[in-house]
């Protein structure tokens, strides 16, 4: 929290990659305003102009960070339009933002929340861009707040909606549970919206012993524990990281091998 002997946390996500001046230029800024931050970067490789991608990878990640963190998202293809920018705390946290879904997921699983518009040109830099927000609203309102401002000295709180983006879940048929692959990492792993508890209800509601995986053309009888024993090139299912089951080819892509991607259907099958 602010006023910590260490200052306190905050992180950054975007599309913005390494090879430019970007991130660091907005490092710069928040440590020009608050110099005791402790600067966190969650990811850069964000596909360019993909919300959907940010607001999965930003669930991965605010959980395995201390109470008071301040995160700051800059996956933002509305920069320079009439798009808010939020300021919105939630589960303990605190989240800047453009409000064009990359918070879907945050604001999903939060009880409740409050959303304030970021307007008081205060705390901005002095000249703000129309093509860089992250450095000159975002980075130095992210400071302030981190340094101990309050949400609600930004601008006015948010009473109606924000934006958001539909987030799939399974579909239970007769003798089926239809997933559906919402984001695909580096690795060439397809990480599915299922979760074990889904996949441990269904099996009791429709008393399947057993089942099978059909992904593309392919099928998978089991899903397991850990990639050791699967041999180099098999496929498999397992429950990865971040609570969901993903389809995984070892030491390959699976995302490559079925030529599959976000979007794609994987149903579990009953058997007896």
């Amino acid at each position: 929290m602010a006023g910590d002997r260490d200052g306190a946390l905050v992180t950054l996500l975007s599309d913005l990659g390494i090879r430019d001046t970007y991130v660091g230029v907005m490092k710069a800024v928040i440590l020009s305003i608050y110099p005791e931050a402790r600067i966190v970067d969650l990811c850069h490789e964000i596909s360019p102009q993909d919300i959907q991608q940010a607001a999965f990878l930003l669930d991965t990640a605010w959980g395995y960070c201390p109470e008071g963190t301040v995160h700051v998202v800059v996956v933002d293809p509305g920069v320079g339009s009439e798009r808010r920018v939020l300021a919105v705390e939630a589960r303990g946290q605190r989240f800047i933002a453009p409000d064009n879904g990359v918070l879907t997921y945050i604001l999903a699983g939060a009880r409740e929340f409050r959303a304030y518009s970021v307007e008081r040109s205060e705390h901005l830099l002095p000249n703000v861009s129309q093509t860089f927000h992250g450095r000159d609203i975002l980075a130095p309102v992210a400071a302030a707040v981190a340094r101990g401002l309050a949400l609600e000295e930004l601008g006015p709180e948010i009473t109606g909606p924000v934006v958001r983006f539909p987030v799939s879940r399974p579909v239970m048929n007769e003798g089926e549970l239809v997933g559906h692959v919402i984001h695909v990492d580096r690795f060439g792993n397809l990480v599915t919206d299922l979760t074990e508890t889904d996949v441990l209800t269904w099996q009791h509601e429709v008393g399947a012993d057993s089942f099978v995986i059909r992904v593309g053309d392919s099928v998978i009888d089991e899903i397991r524990m850990a990639y050791a024993g699967a041999n180099p090139g098999e496929l498999l299912a397992i429950y990865g990281s971040s609570g969901r089951m993903e389809v995984s080819l070892n030491l390959g892509s699976a995302a490559e091998c079925l030529r599959l991607g976000t979007g794609a259907i994987v149903i579990l099958e009953a058997h007896g």
